[in-house]
């Protein structure tokens, strides 16, 4: 009976047009218009990570016919770039993109949304997030914010920073004024640093007025763009509190309650899309921007193994006093790590030295 309705009502349809359909498809007829507004935490000046929420809406426009439209605000258009959770939390806008360690004063556990001081890579972190617990945990977090997050965007690994003075060992670290996460801030400072929390905007005149000392921001594209270089010489790797960086599109969950469930289906395919965009434009404009850079008058260096040795040692603190302090923590912490120290072993036999042997190849080549 079904099946000769639908039929009557498309033949009818027909001879009302004369003989063009010109019928919308039954999903727009059904799905309700919606307009949202997102706030970014991040300016347009830094695009590939800026542009993962305006993709995001995109992708979200498209599969809903043009039902489910997004605005996308960059940082401090609607709320400054560090009140991004705190805006969605409170229904100021319904969704956010942001990073989730911005937002360790308020839990350090939502960290693990984001990065923690060697973590996983992005392969990795893509997997714990998806294959393993890693979203229905993080998601245990944000239930106490009122907020559904989902993956919306990849860095990669991320660079040390821009420094005004070389780093030969731990000593030269004391009374560092550095911008950084406050994750890696809690290392740092146990170290000698000073942790300056700035925003990605703010970090070009901070470094150029003396402000701070040494700022880390993202890698060689966006640093580029925003003209490190200029003011500060050295160019530090690796960035060990980011081994993988993974950005967040965060949703009111009451809104995100509101909708059909094909709207909520629509909201984590678009983030998945706009996720693997993210990271294909860093992997595909990092190379370039990293030469320039070095031909520019950067002096790339890799942090002493003493730092890094000492800042793995701190970290492993920290983490052992946040465990101990809060359950919640613990949980998270420990499935985290038991799934990078189950991983990386299988990545040291086939990804590692695969791209260890390509690296010497390409250097013989040469």
């Amino acid at each position: 009976m079904k099946r000769r309705s639908f039929l009557k009502q498309a033949t009818a349809g027909v001879a009302a047009t004369g003989g063009a359909v010109l019928a919308s498809p039954v999903f727009a007829q059904d799905a309700p218009s919606i307009s949202w507004r997102l706030a970014s935490s991040f300016p347009t000046s830094a695009d590939a990570i800026y542009n993962g929420s305006v993709n995001f809406a995109k992708h979200l426009s498209e599969a809903t016919d043009g039902k489910f439209k997004v605005s996308v605000h960059h940082a401090g258009e609607v709320v400054p770039a560090l009140q991004v959770l705190d805006a969605v939390q409170n229904n100021t806008v319904q969704c956010g993109h942001s990073a989730a360690y911005y937002y360790y004063g308020k839990d350090p556990a939502l960290s693990f949304d984001a990065a923690v001081p060697f973590g996983l890579n992005t392969r990795q972190y893509n997997a714990w997030m998806r294959a393993g617990n890693g979203l229905a945990l993080t998601r245990e977090v944000y239930k106490k914010f009122n907020i559904v997050n989902f993956p919306c965007g990849h860095t990669g690994t991320q660079m040390g920073g821009w420094f005004r003075k070389e780093i030969n060992s731990v000593e030269d670290l004391k009374g560092l004024k550095m911008r950084c996460s406050a994750f890696a801030g809690a290392v740092l400072s146990r170290l000698g640093v000073i942790p300056q929390q700035v925003a990605g905007g703010d970090i070009y005149p901070s470094l150029e007025k003396g402000t701070i000392d040494a700022a880390e921001w993202i890698g060689p594209y966006d640093d580029e763009k925003l003209g490190f270089n200029k003011v500060a010489k050295y160019y530090y790797y690796p960035g060990w509190w980011e081994g993988g960086f993974q950005v967040s599109l965060y949703v009111n969950d009451g809104e995100y309650e509101k909708l059909p469930k094909h709207y909520q289906a629509a909201i984590m395919q678009a983030s998945a899309l706009a996720t693997e965009e993210m990271i294909g434009t860093y992997d595909a404009k990092n190379p370039g921007a990293l030469r320039r850079l070095i031909a520019g008058g950067g002096v790339l260096k890799r942090f002493p193994k003493a730092v890094l040795d000492a800042s793995f040692a701190e970290a492993t603190k920290i983490f052992e006093e946040l465990s101990a302090k809060d359950p919640l923590f613990k949980k998270i912490h420990d499935d985290y790590m038991a799934f990078r120290d189950d991983v990386y072993p299988w990545f040291g036999v086939a990804e590692f030295s695969y791209d260890a042997f390509m690296l010497d190849a390409l250097r013989n080549k040469k």
